[in-house]
């Protein structure tokens, strides 16, 4: 039997995705990247924001207009946990949808052994472990936590996901190891917040424990840090940080918005002064460091003046990596229910004049590395003998690249030195001198 799965979303989809092919592995399921001859067919779906479902349903329906007689169509993922019956209502030909808690009933549901068509039950109070079929590669995401307890005003991954639940150190440290003897040499650690992990369990010392034991692990070289929690980021985060050789000097810190009023009504922790302050300390003691954030242009309330200051504050910190959303009303948030809804319009071009900004500050950063020699994880070989690849300051798919020339004969997943002869505003050029490693 063989199936053609598409996943969309987040890496925390694409190890859900993993662990739904290991459990259908288990029973003779291989997956296949030809949607005729496949058996099944299956999405797994993201359900975040506005534009994530949208893509998401139109993945569905592609779906349903290849779907064939005897093909089987399963929806898996958030936007099936969160809207399960509605989906059932208005997509008769989807055989199954199943929520983000499901996966351990896929075999079954394949063999014919579950008929119902909806399974979306609410999280349990414990991380379930699944096994884990890696689809291969030098980089991969290693999950240290689901779901979440922080309650953002805007966000329903509550809702989806359910309570933070962490996982246990030895599950972690097992799977990193098999990620190594597979060939891994990078692992981004994720969860929905990074930094509560081990909170659950009335310890607030288990993640710098954790990098510390992942460091030690043989073959890997790189251990990159996303979705930490500026208000969670302790003095002992950091030294680990600074320490440890193999942990990037890269830190993803969403932090949304700069002004204590916004944060407030998002229902966040953070303050304008919390945030500089732990940048601050940060740069001070990792001075090579590279911090990523992201913000929400247009939440409810959001004034000129807000917004004003976002701008000057962005302008001001100059962050190495920024990405913007606008606001995307959810339902069943508190957000939504908020008054002062900003328009559609005005979101978007509040958001438009952010990455424009960063813009200019990104062409500045990268341009102090013109001359320099870095580290470069060559990822793809051209035709003309040209390549690709990251350096440790930027975190797969979603950061800067390095396009360079050099030495012939380099392979995916080499580390090779790369002296920077150009920048650009989201990417650096370079020619390999020396051997690869």
């Amino acid at each position: 039997m063989k199936i053609y799965l598409k996943t969309l979303g987040c890496e925390k989809n694409t190890v859900d995705s993993e662990n739904a092919l290991a459990l259908l592995n288990g029973i003779d399921v291989e997956e296949t990247q030809d949607i005729k001859k496949a058996d099944i067919l299956m999405v797994n779906t993201c359900g975040f924001i506005h534009d994530a479902k949208q893509q998401s349903i139109e993945a569905i329906f592609d779906l349903i207009r290849e779907k064939r007689v005897g093909q089987k169509l399963i929806v898996t993922g958030c936007l099936s946990q969160r809207y399960a019956k509605e989906l059932a209502k208005e997509m008769p030909e989807v055989d199954h949808l199943l929520g983000v808690n499901d996966y351990a009933k896929l075999p079954e549901i394949v063999q014919g052994m579950r008929k119902e068509r909806i399974a979306a039950q609410k999280a349990a109070k414990e991380y379930e472990e699944l096994p884990r079929l890696y689809a291969g590669g030098v980089s991969a995401a290693i999950k240290i936590a689901e779901g979440c307890n922080n309650v953002c005003t805007y966000c329903a991954i509550p809702y989806i996901r359910g309570l933070y639940r962490s996982r246990k150190p030895e599950a972690i440290l097992a799977e990193a190891k098999q990620l190594a003897e597979q060939g891994v040499k990078e692992l981004v650690v994720i969860a929905q917040d990074v930094t509560g992990y081990g909170r659950d369990f009335g310890r607030s010392d288990m993640l710098p424990k954790l990098l510390k034991d992942l460091c030690a692990i043989d073959g890997i070289r790189w251990i990159r840090l996303m979705y930490c929690y500026e208000d969670e980021i302790t003095p002992e985060l950091i030294r680990v940080m600074k320490d440890e050789p193999k942990i990037c000097k890269y830190i993803d810190i969403p932090i949304q918005h700069s002004s204590d009023i916004i944060l407030k009504a998002m229902n966040r922790k953070s303050t304008e002064h919390s945030i500089r302050s732990t940048i601050r300390e940060l740069r001070k003691q990792i001075p090579d460091i590279v911090i990523r954030t992201t913000l929400i242009t247009g939440f409810p309330g959001e004034t000129k003046e807000n917004f004003n200051a976002l701008y000057a504050f962005v302008e001001d910190m100059k962050f190495d990596r920024l990405g913007v959303f606008p606001y995307s009303k959810e339902e069943g948030t508190a957000a939504a229910k908020m008054p002062n809804q900003v328009r559609s319009d005005v979101k978007q071009r509040r958001a438009d004049r952010i990455m424009a900004l960063q813009q200019k500050i990104s062409l500045d950063n990268n341009q102090k590395y013109i001359g320099k020699t870095l580290e470069v994880l060559v990822e793809e070989v051209f035709e003309d003998g040209s390549y690709s690849g990251r350096t440790a300051y930027d975190a797969p798919e979603i950061d800067d690249g390095v396009l360079f020339t050099g030495l012939a004969g380099l392979k995916p997943g080499m580390f090779v030195p790369v002296t920077i002869t150009d920048a650009f505003d989201y990417d650096l050029s370079g020619v390999c001198y020396e051997s690869a490693k």
